[in-house]
């Protein structure tokens, strides 16, 4: 049970104003949120056809409940379709409340029209959540902070901060040094960098297509400090391999990386290996299914848990977060 937020016990006769249900590849963060909260999970019915097809259906009473659905929307497309048969069975189950629990929200990367004739594939994502029928969405580390924008309900935003702190602090202050592998991370790497009260470097890249990093740049001097680098998701992890060895043939000490989002796809795994990176830390908003020695995951159930809880006790959700 959470020790700094504490949910009003039902009777037995009185149940829970609240429920959580969990998509097919969120379960075991899932379960993670529900051990914090002391709940149970709810039971959740998918039935799959012959073609592909699936259908959703509540196994319990939801009727006037809030009714939490925790489902990443990362690849493939089946994990978005499952949330959103979720929320239209809640809907039509009666629930008092739908509040879609998106710890990775896909698509994010298409959050505006930076060339002629493409989609904008975020808000398509945004759009189609609201006309399901979500009153709330809670998420982690979106791609672009401008993307809450996207909806005309309450969006959560909630920071990967909360677990990566910590660890920070444990590191040598005196030779620690926060880095970005792009600019468009700058704001993030700053937060950090100005919190520990540690130097700041910046990346500056150029891609020749989609996950191909054509030229790199350090702004900033890394000489004999330990680098860590922050990002909000790693791909093929072309750009944060290519930074770390950009680092060290600038003479740091060491680097690592600590990244809100394991998507590690294609040659991921076999490119970290072969980097200078030290470890490599996620969140396990996405299940990590690679083999990597370097990577590892910290939970953010309990963060979930945490906002859950303030929510249903209509408390202050921004005060968790030191940046």
């Amino acid at each position: 049970m959470l020790e700094n937020c504490t949910l009003v016990e039902p009777s037995n006769k009185t149940p829970r104003s609240f429920m959580v249900f969990s998509g097919t590849k969120t379960r075991y963060l899932s379960e993670k949120i529900c051990e914090a909260l002391d709940a149970p999970l709810g039971k959740l019915d998918v039935t799959y056809f012959a073609d592909g097809e699936f259908a959703v259906r509540f196994a319990e009473t939801i009727r006037g409940r809030n009714v939490y659905l925790v489902q990443s929307t990362f690849p493939s497309a089946d994990n978005l379709m499952e949330l959103l048969l979720m929320i239209d069975a809640a809907k039509r189950a009666s629930a008092r409340n739908i509040i879609a629990v998106v710890p990775y929200f896909g698509w994010a990367r298409q959050d505006r029209k930076d060339r002629p004739r493409v989609s904008i594939g975020a808000k398509l994502v945004a759009d189609m959540l609201s006309v399901a029928g979500i009153d709330r969405l809670i998420t982690m580390d979106l791609h672009a902070d401008q993307e809450q924008g996207f909806f005309d309900i309450p969006v959560d935003h909630l920071y990967a901060s909360t677990v990566f702190l910590p660890y920070l602090e444990t590191l040598n202050r005196e030779t620690l040094c926060i880095a970005s592998p792009d600019i468009g991370g700058s704001k993030r790497a700053g937060a950090y960098a100005k919190y520990l009260d540690v130097p700041l470097v910046l990346c500056h890249k150029t891609r020749s297509r989609a996950n191909v990093v054509g030229d790199m740049r350090i702004i900033g001097n890394v000489e004999g400090l330990d680098v860590v680098l922050m990002d909000d998701i790693v791909d093929t992890a072309g750009t944060i391999t290519h930074a770390a060895k950009l680092m060290m043939d600038n003479g740091a000490k060491s680097v690592r990386a600590m990244v809100s989002h394991c998507i590690m796809s294609g040659p991921a795994d076999e490119r970290v290996d072969a980097s200078p990176l030290t470890e490599m830390l996620f969140t396990d908003s996405i299940p990590y299914r690679g083999h990597s020695p370097k990577v590892r995951q910290l939970s953010v159930g309990k963060v979930f848990a945490e906002t859950i809880c303030r929510i249903e006790n209509n408390e202050s959700i921004s005060s968790q977060y030191l940046i």
